[in-house]
C-alpha cells in the first residue's frame, strides 16, 4: 500500500500540521513516510501545501506530480491541484471560500464543511482535524491508536490537553463527509 497525498490551502489553516500529524502517525505505525512542506514567506494568509507519502515499501522520491488524494482548503489550491489528482483518485475539499467547484468526472469528489463545523462546535483550531477525519474515513491508512500517537508527537506538550477534543473533531469529520461526485461503476 502506498498513499500519495497533497494537502493545500492558506497558511494558518493547519495544512502543514495535518501533514505532520499524518507523517508521525505513519512512522509510529511502522510505515515508510515522506513529509515535504512548501510555503511562502507569509506567516498566515499565504499559500501552503505539503506532500505526504505513506507506504509499506521504501519511498523512492518525495517529489510527486500526481496524487492519489488531494485535500484542498482554498480556491487557489483547487485551481492548482485539481488536475494533479490521478484518474480514479480522490479530491476532498471544504466548500467555504470556493467559488469554482471541481468539475472532473474521472475522480471521486467529496466535501467536508469543516469551517462551518469548527464554528458550530466553537473549535476553530480543530478545522484541520475535521478535514483529517474525512480523509481517514475514505482512506483508513492510519489506525486510531497511531493517530493519537501522531497527535502527541506533533503537538507541543502545552497543547496535549486538547488531544481528546482533536480526536472528537476527527471522528466528527468522518460523519460530515459528503460525496459530491463518485465515478459511476460500469455495469457488466
Amino acid at each position: 500500500m502506498t498513499e500519495e497525498i497533497i494537502i493545500a490551502g492558506f497558511g494558518g489553516q493547519g495544512v502543514l500540521s495535518m501533514g505532520k500529524i499524518l507523517a508521525y502517525a505513519g512512522m509510529m505505525q511502522n510505515k515508510e513516510v515522506s513529509w515535504m512542506p512548501s510555503y511562502g514567506p507569509e506567516m498566515r494568509g499565504g499559500t501552503a501545501n505539503v506532500t505526504v507519502i505513506l507506504s509499506d515499501e521504501r519511498i523512492s522520491s518525495p517529489i510527486l506530480n500526481k496524487f492519489d488524494t488531494a485535500i484542498i482548503l482554498n480556491q487557489q489550491s483547487l485551481d492548482k491541484f485539481e488536475s494533479s489528482v490521478k484518474k480514479g483518485g480522490i479530491l476532498i475539499y471544504d466548500p467555504s471560500g470556493i467559488t469554482t467547484h471541481p468539475t472532473r468526472t474521472d475522480i471521486n469528489i467529496y466535501t467536508v464543511e469543516a469551517a462551518d463545523e469548527a464554528a458550530k462546535q466553537n473549535f476553530k483550531k480543530g478545522f484541520n482535524m475535521y478535514i483529517l477525519g474525512a480523509f481517514l474515513k475514505l482512506k483508513p491508512v492510519i489506525e486510531p491508536e497511531f493517530m493519537r500517537k501522531g497527535l502527541e508527537k506533533s503537538l507541543p506538550s502545552r497543547h496535549h490537553h486538547l488531544i481528546p477534543e482533536n480526536e472528537k473533531a476527527i471522528e466528527r469529520g468522518k460523519e460530515i463527509l459528503k460525496a459530491k461526485y463518485i465515478i459511476p461503476t460500469p455495469l457488466n
